[in-house]
């Protein structure tokens, strides 16, 4: 498994210039989506060709169970949650990973929000690079 500081590292070497875009996953209940939409235009995620604040989202059902120790934004601890959420998709450029992920963890209500970082080998924005 490779290390946040290991994948920032890779990102910003030149010899990588094949993932100079990445796509974000990110799981945020429906009450925070408005907000979230608002620090990704911010960041300028989502910004292809002419258009910005390009994103995908849909609706999933997820489960998680709180261990002890923690504080759950949803859920009680011990017990097995299933709860409706937001999956949003959008591709930012790799030099703005860092800046895009503290925004979002600005406003991200959980104390462990799933943010997945994917790597793109070819998208839209590459014509613009």
């Amino acid at each position: 498994m490779i290390s946040y500081e290991d994948m920032i590292a890779l990102l910003e070497s030149k010899d990588a210039k094949v993932f100079q875009c990445l796509k974000l996953e990110i799981f945020i209940p429906k009450s925070h989506f408005s907000r979230l939409q608002e620090v990704l235009q911010r960041v300028d995620a989502g910004h292809i060709g002419n258009y910005d604040s390009c994103l995908s989202f849909s609706e999933v059902m997820s489960t998680w169970r709180p261990l002890e120790g923690t504080d759950p934004y949803i859920g009680s601890v011990g017990e097995l949650s299933l709860e409706p959420e937001f999956k949003v998709e959008v591709t930012i450029r790799a030099e703005n990973l860092e800046k895009t992920l503290s925004a979002i963890r600005e406003v991200h209500p959980y104390e462990e929000p799933v943010i997945n970082v994917l790597p793109l080998l070819s998208t839209g924005i590459m014509n613009q690079v």
